[in-house]
């Protein structure tokens, strides 16, 4: 015992050298209280500070709920009430407005002088031709203050308004611009169809290469599909009727010469091309009169059964 001590092991949890010879040198072993680890204790936030916390969210929870117009009468409200208050101060002794080196007026004359300086104390102006003396400086203090809060809602406000509407005309343009583009792919896609057909029908084609090509058609038409079927069922804006039927209308004939493109071809498909005519089928199959959620003209149903009798021949 004496050497381990003399050699600066007290504890035995820092001697290296095993509990048995800890014990054949009659050396102390603590206890569980004695080696237990403390475990960090959180604690909760005050609740002062959750108080504090809770009345700034439903102070700004308050500012945002209400419309422009509300907060624009809410702050000439402000101002119109801080004014009649300068006026009737000015009348007692707790203080009141000094215009120049004289009080204000108590008629009419001193109210429109109150009104004065509470426009100017909302807007943090401050030409200092009208000045608060005594009790009236509080009031003015507050009032530069919520006047500036409100006013910065007010701005808050407009802006916002803005950057919604350039945020809309973004998205309708976006929009506009996707459904041209959904157009123009499955003319190109029709296209490459009749093209692809051409060459499997003439004898000495190149059988691997009229299969390439078809593989990367068919996952152009399987990713226009998907978006055909996105904007029926999930639509952020609905499209003219015209633009949708031109639409259903090209894909339709787009899904009759891919129908009849695979009863032409003699090679064997590719897991690729079985996966992607799987999913042509399977969206097609969903865009039905039946099927979609919102109720279309009669013409567009057509279009719609159209497609989902020429999906089933495509498996």
């Amino acid at each position: 015992m004496g050497l381990l001590t003399e050699m600066g092991y007290t504890r035995v949890d820092d001697f290296t050298g095993g509990m048995q010879v800890w014990q054949e040198a009659a050396m102390p072993l603590e206890s569980a209280e004695e080696t237990a680890v403390a475990q960090p204790v959180v604690t909760a936030a005050p609740a002062a500070v959750k108080r504090e916390r809770d009345r700034g969210r439903a102070l700004v929870d308050l500012f945002e709920r209400r419309s422009t117009a509300d907060l624009v009468i809410l702050w000439f409200g402000t101002i119109g009430a801080c004014a009649l208050l300068y006026w009737l101060l000015s009348t007692t002794t707790m203080g009141g407005l000094r215009e120049g080196s004289r009080p204000i007026e108590g008629g009419l004359r001193g109210l429109l002088t109150a009104l004065y300086f509470s426009f100017v104390t909302a807007t943090s102006v401050g030409f200092g031709d009208v000045t608060p003396l005594g009790a009236v400086r509080a009031l003015a203090i507050a009032e530069a203050v919520v006047g500036l809060l409100v006013f910065g809602a007010v701005v808050s406000k407009l802006v916002s308004r803005k950057q919604e509407q350039v945020v809309s005309e973004i998205h309708r343009i976006a929009f506009e611009d996707r459904l041209e583009s959904v157009q123009t792919d499955l003319h190109f896609v029709l296209m490459e169809l009749q093209s692809i057909e051409q060459r499997c029908r003439t004898p000495g084609t190149d059988q691997q290469q009229v299969r390439g090509r078809l593989e990367s058609v068919s996952a152009i038409c399987l990713a226009e599909l998907r978006a055909i079927h996105d904007l029926l069922y999930r639509p952020q804006s609905l499209p003219d009727e015209s633009i949708l039927e031109g639409i259903l209308a090209s894909l339709s004939i787009v899904l009759r010469e891919l129908r009849e493109l695979l009863r032409c071809i003699s090679f064997e498909r590719s897991g690729y091309l079985e996966k992607n005519l799987r999913g042509v089928s399977q969206y097609a199959e969903e865009i039905c009169s039946d099927c979609v959620p919102r109720r279309y003209a009669a013409h567009l149903r057509e279009w719609m059964d159209t497609i989902k009798e020429t999906a089933t021949d495509l498996k």
